[in-house]
């Protein structure tokens, strides 16, 4: 459970995926995977990473320990059915016995995609929803460059269709090792954070927050969850504004890597709430970068789920009104856009907006009920 130096939280034993963290711990890919079997690799990337190094350490890391490594680089930010469609053709070709993934949430994902349709067939909208595959997945490690979507901790792969836009979310909730789609292994290694844009950590960090603050609310939260989602908001909390002002910050960029990492695996018992489900309309309609649209909503959420007088928050804060205080100061931190207006959403759009969110798998799961009518009053509030 530990890398060179990390120290992992006791509560992650609970989790299925097999974790190691540690400053350097990229170096052990290869004996790590070579001692779970691997002989012939389907490494999973982007092209903007590859320019940071990553992937070709990973793939020399594996090489070295003998592990044959075909290299997939074609994934884009929010991967398509496109992405899903030409790895499963790359894939075919190279007959894999393992995949890695090494990027942020858009190459987990699209290789969690890849693994569903090259092992189960079909197209990737054949498994929209939950526990759709019959045949095991191929085993799958998981390298995460930036501290957001917790992708790693997850059973769950979300790719967008190429034609409608519409955000589909992929779950198998096997265990990994009975063929699931979590990684059976994930490598947290803080140095491969150090590569992140401004603007890239500052909106993965908003996702990890935002995720540790809905798992912490939703309807389906329990004592597991809660374990994560307070561990996960410990860590962000103390880490978010110390990782953006100074990113070669060692100890702010691991307590972001490792808080991202349990709010992902809090996702597994819990879900997420009205944030998420306005963001993914944000992004699909304007194209606005899914932690920057999760962020302009998340405190309007947090206010509207408490303004009744009940606080749903209350396991990681005792005042909703103080921590969505404190989700603004990220976003300053951070330099978000604090309003759809500033990121260009005519005020025309919301019906429509809300409509789509109404929809949004996430939304009933929001401690508050929601539908159309109740979004659209949240989006107007985050319209300035």
């Amino acid at each position: 459970m530990m890398g060179n130096n990390g120290q992992l939280p006791e509560i992650l034993t609970r989790s299925p995926v097999r974790t190691v963290y540690g400053a350097g711990s990229l170096a052990d890919l290869g004996k790590l995977a070579h001692a779970e079997g691997a002989r012939r690799v389907l490494l999973i990337t982007d092209p903007g990473l590859e320019a940071a190094g990553h992937p070709l350490k990973a793939q020399e890391s594996l090489e070295a320990a003998g592990v044959n490594v075909h290299v997939f680089d074609e994934v884009e930010e929010n991967p398509t059915t496109r992405h899903v469609r030409a790895g499963v053709a790359f894939a075919r070709e190279v007959n894999p016995d393992w995949l890695v993934a090494v990027g942020g949430g858009s190459s987990m994902d699209c290789a969690k995609g890849i693994n569903l349709v090259l092992t189960n067939g079909g197209e990737i909208a054949d498994y929209w929803g939950i526990d759709k595959p019959s045949e095991p997945m191929l085993p799958f490690i998981a390298v995460p460059t930036t501290a957001g979507t917790g992708s790693e901790a997850q059973s769950f792969a979300l790719i967008t269709d190429e034609h409608t836009h519409q955000k589909m979310a992929c779950g198998d909730r096997r265990l990994p090792q009975n063929g699931g789609l979590r990684p059976r292994v994930a490598i947290l290694d803080p140095k491969l954070t150090r590569t992140q844009p401004p603007a890239v950590a500052a909106a993965a960090g908003i996702d990890a927050v935002a995720h540790a603050v809905e798992t912490a609310a939703t309807t389906k939260r329990n004592k597991i969850s809660r374990s994560f989602s307070t561990e996960a908001w410990r860590l962000l909390d103390a880490a978010f504004e110390t990782a953006m002002r100074d990113p070669d910050n060692d100890e702010a960029r691991s307590g972001m890597l490792l808080g991202a990492h349990l709010a992902g695996a809090a996702i597994e018992h819990s879900m997420l709430g009205a944030a998420h489900a306005c963001a993914n309309p944000l992004t699909a309609k304007f194209g606005i970068v899914h932690g920057v649209a999760v962020g302009i909503m998340l405190p309007h959420v947090v206010r509207y789920n408490a303004s009744s007088g009940d606080n749903p928050y209350a396991d990681i804060e005792a005042s909703a009104d103080r921590l969505a205080e404190r989700i603004e100061t990220f976003l300053e931190a951070g330099d978000h856009p604090r309003s759809l207006a500033a990121v260009d959403v005519p005020a025309e759009s919301l019906p429509a907006l809300a409509e789509l969110a109404a929809d949004q798998w996430t939304a009933t799961f929001n401690p508050v009920p929601v539908g159309a009518p109740e979004l659209l009053d949240i989006y107007r509030r985050a319209l300035e």
